[in-house]
């Protein structure tokens, strides 16, 4: 390529893994006022990505083409008029929900969050979705005390990974429930795997707990799955829900998925049981509390910067690679999180 052209990936349709293509741009965007042009680093992929190829993704209004990619880090490359706050070769890093599948790009100066000079670009945009949404749904959406006992459900995944290691940080007792594969995975981040194929998780969380029940459950399954985990939830406790991995697998839409939630929290509501219920969304937190995210995004990566946390990286893929990513996420086939290289 010559020295103006880049690539980035396109959406041309909602649908599978195939609508994912590679594209060559010939001129580099050119930063507008008030904005920064940024050389992308790394692109971190998931299941939220997935839903957003769909189309099911509720926060994304944009219809096809656009390039996909809900977080990136990358270094400033460009400044538009205005911009004081930033200088080129500042490391930055954004969750914008789209856009993030690409060698360049142009932002808002306001938008972006700075990061620490000197990370690790794969390991720090982990820290932005996976980890601001496990550190906020920990310590915003609960109030957990040091030896409480919490269960994450799809405790293999990115999100998963980061509530299991942030637990740690944070002296819970964690059980995670996942794939047999991924059990030494969990057993890594010193909780209990319970197999949720041939286990009833509801009886062996009973178990474990002597019938306590634990003091809050984070479940992004959905559907049938947050009546079961509420089951779990001790008198006092919480069951957080996010995500919503039924729709990867075509079982159910987010629409119905969220209704469905709604429906289930007005009926909790009634019962007087002491426990409690959110659906936790980053998009709508960050806009309602920007100064909050940025505060927990600063905190997640000085603790990333200070060797702290080790992101549960499965492998590191380069850009061209992103569609077959999405179908390893599909199949549920990745243990941790898989980073985009978007310079390699």
């Amino acid at each position: 390529m010559t020295a103006t052209e880049w690539q980035r990936i396109e959406l041309s349709a909602f649908g599978g893994p195939e609508n994912l293509h590679l594209v060559t741009e010939h001129t580099l965007p050119e930063p507008g006022p008030g904005q920064v042009r940024v050389k992308v680093l790394a692109a971190g992929t998931g299941f939220t990505d997935t839903i957003v190829r769909q189309g099911q993704y509720v926060d994304v209004k944009e219809k096809p083409p656009f390039t996909p990619g809900y977080d990136w880090v990358g270094v400033v490359d460009a400044l538009g008029s205005g911009v004081n706050t930033f200088q080129v070769g500042d490391t930055v890093a954004d969750m914008p929900a789209i856009g993030g599948y690409t060698q360049y790009l142009c932002v808002d100066a306001d938008q972006v969050v700075p990061c620490p000079a000197g990370l690790d670009p794969v390991k720090a945009v982990c820290m932005m979705l996976s980890y601001t949404t496990a550190w906020q749904m920990l310590t915003r959406e609960c109030t957990l005390q040091p030896g409480d006992a919490i269960l994450v459900h799809a405790a293999g995944g990115a999100v998963g990974t980061a509530l299991l290691e942030l637990a740690r940080e944070l002296k819970l007792t964690v059980y995670g429930t996942a794939s047999q594969s991924k059990h030494d995975l969990v057993r890594s981040f010193g909780a209990t795997p319970i197999d949720y194929r041939n286990t009833d998780f509801v009886a062996e969380v009973q178990r474990l707990t002597q019938g306590k029940g634990v003091q809050a459950v984070f479940d992004t399954i959905g559907g049938k799955s947050w009546s079961r985990s509420y089951r779990c939830v001790a008198k006092g406790g919480r069951l957080v829900g996010f995500g919503a991995l039924q729709v990867t697998t075509g079982d159910e839409s987010v629409p119905s998925l969220l209704w469905g939630f709604a429906k289930l929290l007005g009926l909790w509501r009634l019962l007087p049981d002491g426990r409690s219920s959110s659906f936790y969304n980053i998009l709508s937190r960050r806009k309602k509390l920007p100064d909050e995210f940025r505060t927990d995004v600063a905190t997640l990566m000085q603790w990333l910067g200070d060797d702290r946390l080790h992101p549960a990286v499965a492998e590191v893929r380069p850009l061209r690679d992103a569609a077959e990513v999405h179908r390893l996420i599909d199949a549920g086939a990745v243990a941790g999180k898989i980073v985009l290289d978007c310079q390699g």
